[in-house]
């Protein structure tokens, strides 16, 4: 690798709403078409079926499956620790000492003993697995090869590498008590600085890395005040990855992998040396451990300095971990996530339209769910809700996409003899709206509109509005 793959910059993913956008022509009476949101372009994983691999691929598998058979079976697979433990032992080497200054015991003592020692070390653990998956190459899982994949392709099919990274991850994780993770009670006075929610386009689950939370000089020396709270804040990391993994299946046709958001807003930056040290801790051991576990890594509301501190770390990140992420500046938060997860599954702040961890749950796809509005730049688009029935209640959420339009709401009535109401009255949707919100229950026939009013638009840039609704009737 050279130096100036090293250093380089990620690719600035963005996205452009161009006039081919809108391939069909918007009524004349300015009132919307309804159109169903697809599904953008996303990624897909690496195939994990024998099939789809190459053919030095299957050969480093085999060989990474052979070797693997070798060490369980003749229980090498661990550092041995009988040295290890008569050193930690200072009644043992007492004890020892002792011996040695006795007269020897009989012949036939000496052997039984030391002969049922060895015994016990030599157990062998055919039942040894990894997150759940049986290691033991003739058990004949199709959840082992998918992991000892993610190994291999963390080293570029290199067996020997790959078997030396499995074992040193064993290790670690035995060191490190990883298994025991789950249950631990970490990060009680820690701030929200990491959290999992919702899964993103192809089913990956969503991690959130949440920077700013550590702007609070308080909350900063809660997690990084001492070595001890250090320590405990990477076990609590560690602990929060390890629920992740349980959301995996570890399939050929299975997800494997998440997706990791990070939210640089308000960042400490690299100015705070536990945060620095503690963020390369955690990079080189997540990369050591946890091989081909993140699918994207998604960077937003990147400030200047990253670039800098960008540079700084790259030369301790792999090619192909470089080659995952994602960078995007403030103010292109909402349509880039929007690449790789449903506006549905992306929270409020972000743009989104999840406010909690059951609000997804809490919606019904009333309509065919989430549409969208293409509004060309000069023009008012409508959005109309029919309220057929007296007395429902309506609820819908409305987000625009490079924002900078005016927007109402309104009841009109059936009844011409009525009065239109005012639900909203006009405001400027700015930069940093968040999406919209709101209820209205209805007394008479008639529809709510929402108006999206892109007229005022210099560069005649065409806006995209993102919108869902939901009823209740008055019976329910």
């Amino acid at each position: 690798m050279t130096v100036e793959d090293q250093v380089q910059i990620p690719v600035m993913e963005e996205v452009v709403v161009s006039d081919k956008a809108v391939e069909e022509p918007l009524k004349s009476e300015n009132v919307a078409e309804p159109v169903k949101v697809e599904k953008s372009s996303s990624f897909k994983e690496e195939s994990n079926f024998l099939s789809d691999l190459k053919d030095h691929e299957k050969k480093a598998l085999n060989e990474l499956k052979s070797k693997l058979e070798e060490a369980i079976t003749e229980n090498t697979l661990f550092k041995k620790e009988e040295t290890k433990e008569k050193a930690k032992s200072p009644i043992k080497n007492a004890e020892t000492e002792k011996e040695k200054s006795e007269p020897a015991k009989e012949q036939d003592e000496v052997p039984i003993v030391e002969e049922s020692e060895e015994k016990e070390a030599e157990i062998v653990d055919k039942e040894i697995s990894l997150w759940g998956v049986p290691l033991l190459p003739s058990k004949g899982s199709e959840s082992t090869d998918v992991l000892l994949l993610k190994f291999l392709r963390a080293r570029e099919f290199k067996t020997n590498e790959a078997f030396q990274m499995l074992k040193k991850t064993l290790q670690w994780r035995k060191e490190f008590k990883a298994d025991s993770l789950i249950n631990e009670e970490l990060g009680s006075d820690l701030p929200p600085i990491a959290y999992m929610s919702g899964k993103d386009l192809e089913g990956h689950p969503i991690c959130y890395n949440v920077f700013g939370a550590l702007e609070s000089e308080e909350l900063y020396q809660k997690a990084f005040g001492t070595e001890e709270k250090r320590d405990n804040f990477l076990r609590w990391r560690f602990q929060l990855m390890e629920k992740g993994i349980q959301e995996l299946d570890f399939k050929p046709e299975g997800i494997n992998s998440l997706l990791q958001i990070n939210d640089l807003k308000n960042s400490p930056g690299p100015s705070k040396k536990e945060l620095r040290f503690a963020t390369k801790q955690a990079v080189h051991l997540l990369q050591d451990n946890y091989p081909e576990f993140v699918a994207r890594n998604i960077f937003i509301n990147v400030p200047f300095w990253y670039y800098a501190f960008n540079a700084l770390f790259s030369p301790f990140l792999t090619q192909r971990t470089k080659s995952k992420m994602v960078v995007a500046r403030p103010g292109r938060t909402t349509e880039t996530l929007l690449k790789f997860i449903p506006i549905e599954e992306i929270p409020v702040e972000y743009g989104g339209f999840k406010r909690d961890k059951n609000d997804s749950k809490l919606w019904v796809e009333d309509n065919n769910g989430v549409k969208e509005l293409i509004v060309k730049g000069g023009s008012i688009e409508t959005i109309e809700i029919a309220a057929p029935e007296i007395g429902t209640t309506f609820e819908w959420d409305l987000t625009v996409l490079g924002w900078e339009v005016n927007y109402k709401e309104e009841f009109v009535p059936s009844d011409e003899g009525s009065y239109s109401i005012i639900i909203q009255k006009v405001k400027k949707l700015g930069l940093n709206e968040g999406p919209i919100r709101n209820t209205f229950c209805n007394n008479e026939l008639g529809k709510i509109v929402l108006t999206v009013d892109n007229s005022g638009s210099k560069k005649k840039k065409i806006k995209k509005v993102l919108y869902r609704h939901k009823t209740k009737n008055a019976a329910e």
